[in-house]
């Protein structure tokens, strides 16, 4: 069964950092899809940034040139480096998997597993 753990969320003043983690198990795939996504309170779910296998990118037009997305192969990492934070980007971020590496963008509809998420929120 495919588990995904958050963590490293917190609370941050505008122009600062997080590193968000989703360590990954039960996952056995050869090749996937891997995708941070947020919700804010009132608002549907977002997607963020993807991976896939090979290190593909892709990143939402509003967190581009800030947001870095990056996995760790060797300890079933997936990492979110949030630089340079505004108070928009407050919401709860959820990690999310889906078996194939084809069509690997960050849209709800892609994945299968879901983590639990963790809160990131900034003040102004």
């Amino acid at each position: 069964q495919v588990q995904l753990v958050e963590s490293g969320g917190g609370s941050v003043q505008a122009g600062g950092s997080l590193r968000l983690s989703c360590a990954a198990s039960g996952y056995t795939y050869s090749s996937y899809c891997m995708g941070w996504f947020r919700q804010a309170p009132g608002k549907e779910r977002e997607g963020v940034a993807a991976i896939d296998s090979d290190g593909s990118t892709s990143y939402a037009d509003s967190v581009k040139g800030r947001f870095t997305i990056s996995q760790d192969n060797a300890k079933n990492t997936l990492y979110l480096q949030m630089n340079s934070l505004k108070p928009e980007d407050t919401a709860m971020y959820y990690c999310a998997a889906a078996g194939g590496g084809d069509w690997c963008i960050p849209s709800v509809i892609r994945y299968n597993y879901w983590g639990q998420g963790t809160q990131v929120t900034v003040s102004s």
